[in-house]
């Protein structure tokens, strides 16, 4: 909701969208796809311009198309062990770093806990990229040949084709000049 918009919030406290009450929740009128009582229970006045600009107010979200594919399930996965073993890491740095600061006893258990946090959360970042490796080379990624391609390919095969023709050519001409004994 933009600011204009807040600002013309009636003061009832009702939000300005069919079948949603005060709260943001939806109201019964909603469910039942009556949007003259949910209008009415909205707390706007009975004015015929409110109700117009009411009606063509803008849906709350607009449905976009995601721009990246979702990762698969295994990838997923792995990402997810890798980012916790990565924050788990994180906490013992930190932990050690202020025990080491603090001159406490367990100073060196946390640093020697963190050199192992890291090891095992570099495996944990290593193993997302062989699982979306394996992942690809099983399920393969579906590729469509570029316009670009599809030129150089057409070029080739021109170029074939003329080198082709052009070697007829010459054979043609060949055959005719080796039945003839003289250029007469």
């Amino acid at each position: 909701m933009g600011t204009a918009e807040r600002s013309e919030a009636p003061a009832s406290g009702a939000v300005g969208h069919p079948g949603l009450d005060g709260g943001g929740r939806e109201s019964a009128y909603a469910e039942s796809g009556d949007e003259e009582l949910a209008y009415e229970e909205s707390g706007y006045d009975e004015d015929e311009s409110e109700r117009e600009a009411y009606a063509r107010r803008a849906p709350l979200w607009v449905e976009e198309p995601a721009k990246r594919h979702r990762l698969p399930d295994p990838v997923r996965t792995a990402a997810v062990r890798a980012v916790l073993l990565i924050a788990v890491t994180l906490v013992q740095a930190v932990t050690a770093f202020l025990c080491t600061l603090a001159g406490s006893w367990l100073a060196f258990p946390m640093v020697l806990s963190s050199v192992v946090s890291t090891i095992v959360a570099t495996w944990g970042v290593l193993d997302v990229w062989v699982t979306r490796q394996v992942w690809n080379q099983r399920h393969g990624v579906v590729s469509t040949p570029s316009a670009a391609a599809r030129a150089l390919r057409r070029e080739r095969r021109r170029v074939r084709r003329q080198e082709r023709s052009a070697a007829r050519a010459q054979e043609r001409i060949r055959r005719r000049g080796a039945g003839q004994l003289s250029h007469s």
